[in-house]
């Protein structure tokens, strides 16, 4: 389907050869093949984002969509209640895992385990953290592009990405509107991400296979703050946080004036 046949899209005019997506509801168009220049791509469906109704994400590794939600429909959750109830499960595998450590043969091949990564240092839920403060220029689509820059410019494998433009309401919705394939928890990802799009000024900019990268326009500035912040991580059930690949101190700390998030799930 040429990139002229908007299919119930306002699409933005000269855009590369694409498609509407088969089986997609509300739907998503992506370009045919990988677009050069995709930072510029992106910020040039940003800066028309308002007009479309259409969210810009770089996608790789492009795959059929996976029950693709409206924004309406999904369901909207009490994030400190369900999370704290995620941590009262996690903080007891968390104590049974200082019981027993676990053994390499439990770990991905070649990985050795952090014997003494003392995990998340909280006996009770301590609540969501706080809110990133602002330092000069607070303007999340300005941090997104240079992240998407960052992306496709260094070792990320994202200079060859698709570009896709997502009927979504606002940013943190693009995983479920599209229908992304992963083993996370869509929903409650969602519901996360809408958080954080509040909290820390958050924008979804590209998806690699199963993995996502959220740009940050405000991330803690200190280790407190970060390894408050890095407790939600951890209950993302992200497999890149929580494979024992990476102590809790040495993550959360790799957050501070960190403006770039990514989680992969296996």
């Amino acid at each position: 389907m040429a990139s002229g046949d908007t299919s119930g899209f306002r699409l933005p005019a000269g855009l590369p050869p694409g498609h509407v997506t088969p089986c997609a509801a509300p739907a998503l168009w992506l370009s045919d093949e990988p677009v050069t220049t995709p930072a510029t791509w992106w910020a040039r469906c940003q800066q028309q984002a308002r007009e479309t109704g259409l969210r810009p994400v770089l996608y790789s590794w492009p795959s059929p969509p996976d029950h693709p939600q409206l924004p309406d429909d999904i369901p909207e959750s009490q994030l400190d209640a369900d999370l704290e109830r995620a941590w009262r499960s996690y903080r007891t595998r968390q104590l049974r895992r200082q019981e027993l450590p676990v053994r390499a043969d439990e770990l991905p091949e070649g990985v050795t385990p952090w014997e003494d990564d003392p995990g998340p240092p909280h006996d009770q839920w301590p609540g969501l953290a706080p809110a990133g403060l602002a330092t000069g220029i607070d303007y999340p689509d300005d941090t997104a592009y240079l992240a998407v820059e960052k992306l496709t410019a260094g070792h990320h494998g994202l200079r060859g990405a698709h570009l896709g433009l997502v009927p979504a309401t606002r940013s943190s919705d693009i995983p479920a509107v599209m229908g992304w394939r992963c083993e996370a928890p869509r929903a409650s990802l969602c519901n996360m991400l809408r958080s954080w799009e509040g909290r820390f000024g958050t924008r979804v900019v590209a998806l690699q296979g199963a993995t996502l990268h959220v740009s940050v326009t405000r991330p803690p500035r200190t280790l407190d703050h970060a390894v408050h912040l890095a407790l939600e991580h951890v209950l993302t059930g992200a497999d890149n946080i929580n494979d024992g690949t990476t102590p809790f101190p040495v993550y959360a700390e790799s957050l501070v004036d960190n403006h770039l998030w990514s989680f992969w799930w296996d």
